[in-house]
């Protein structure tokens, strides 16, 4: 089976077309600014000093400026063009790390069923997830075919009810909100023919810089005229989820400061507070803590897989469920921060995993 990796890096093209990628010499810089020589950083990387400068040299050449310079008692310093490049590769991975792992995820999928002998794929639209992620990369590391395509969990739902899927993941919020969410997916499914298959609950919550240095305590914040906020995209079930919470706190969503920013994933949402381009963002916990960030629960959630109850017991569904309900697979899960598996595989009726309608 093949497997797929998408890197950002950046690029120095010079005005004579020549180009030079950053993705070596960045990590250099980053060993030279922790510890301070050039000489170190060499070895740390497993370069000849000669080789090391000679790729700073360069890079340096391209940009027209210094990346290193000399500092009495510190040696070996970043200069403020070598520290801007090291954040610009940090920004361009963080900003993009979740779409790219997406992306490989349905590259090497699509890939996979054409080199692979004919098979019968699981196919899932699902709201993007950690745990969604963990699924896909423990069905391909059982080789198991699967196609993902993530979605909006409304997308998703409506794409089951056409039959164009085998999976469809989205979540609902645990609480008062519930009804008012699980109404938005009960128009496409059907209790005689669907059923829910419990794949964790998870926390959401606010994303805030490390510290808080806005002294941010709940959602009543976002209406403070000194804060930014990035806001996931129209149709996300988070977006749903924080429009239902925000009005609960009295706070008009079109009110809140960048309200009309919006990010496609979790992990984009943390880049996004991470750089400073914004104070706030709202999303799952573990995309706070990879970006270091501060998390303020607001809500506990259940993420669902809707799927026909009569092709559980086929494959490939019956393989999907026997993953699910492996302890590995569950112990994949558990590392997640506010991550909780231990329900994971269970089937649930539809009425029960959706709960009362609010009609």
């Amino acid at each position: 089976m093949i497997r797929i990796e998408c890197q950002a890096q950046l690029v120095v093209k010079s005005p004579d077309g020549r180009e030079a990628s950053l993705s070596d010499v960045v990590p250099l810089l980053a060993l030279v600014d922790e510890s301070g020589s050039i000489a170190q950083a060499a070895t740390l990387k497993g370069l000849s000093y000669r080789h090391a400068w000679g790729l700073l040299r360069s890079i340096e050449e391209r940009l027209g400026g210094p990346l290193i310079a000399k500092e009495r008692g510190r040696g070996s310093v970043l200069s403020e063009l070598g520290q801007a490049v090291l954040r610009a590769q940090r920004l361009c991975g963080e900003r993009l790390d979740g779409n790219m792992q997406a992306l490989a995820s349905e590259v090497a999928s699509d890939l996979n069923r054409w080199l692979a002998p004919p098979a019968d794929d699981v196919r899932i639209f699902a709201s993007h997830g950690y745990a969604v992620a963990a699924l896909v990369t423990a069905l391909v590391a059982n080789d198991l075919p699967v196609d993902i395509k993530y979605r909006d969990s409304a997308d998703a739902v409506s794409a089951l009810a056409r039959g164009e899927c085998d999976l469809a993941g989205f979540h609902l919020p645990l609480g008062e909100f519930r009804a008012v969410c699980a109404d938005t997916y009960r128009r496409w499914l059907d209790p005689q023919r669907h059923v829910l298959v419990h794949l964790t609950r998870r926390k959401q919550g606010l994303f805030l810089g490390k510290g808080n240095p806005r002294g941010i305590v709940g959602l009543s914040d976002l209406a403070r005229d000194d804060i930014r906020f990035v806001n996931r995209q129209p149709g996300s079930g988070t977006r749903m989820l924080l429009d239902l919470a925000l009005r609960k706190v009295g706070v008009d969503p079109d009110r809140v400061n960048g309200y009309a920013s919006t990010e496609l994933t979790h992990s984009a949402i943390a880049a996004f507070v991470a750089s400073g381009m914004a104070d706030v963002g709202f999303g799952v916990e573990p995309a706070a803590h990879h970006f270091g960030l501060d998390f303020i629960p607001v809500v506990d959630e259940d993420y669902y897989f809707a799927c026909d109850r009569a092709r559980l017991e086929r494959a490939p569904l019956a393989a999907v469920i026997g993953l699910l309900r492996g302890s590995a697979f569950r112990e994949s899960v558990d590392q997640l921060e506010g991550y909780d598996p231990q329900d994971c595989g269970e089937v649930v009726d539809l009425e029960e995993g959706l709960g009362e309608t609010t009609a």
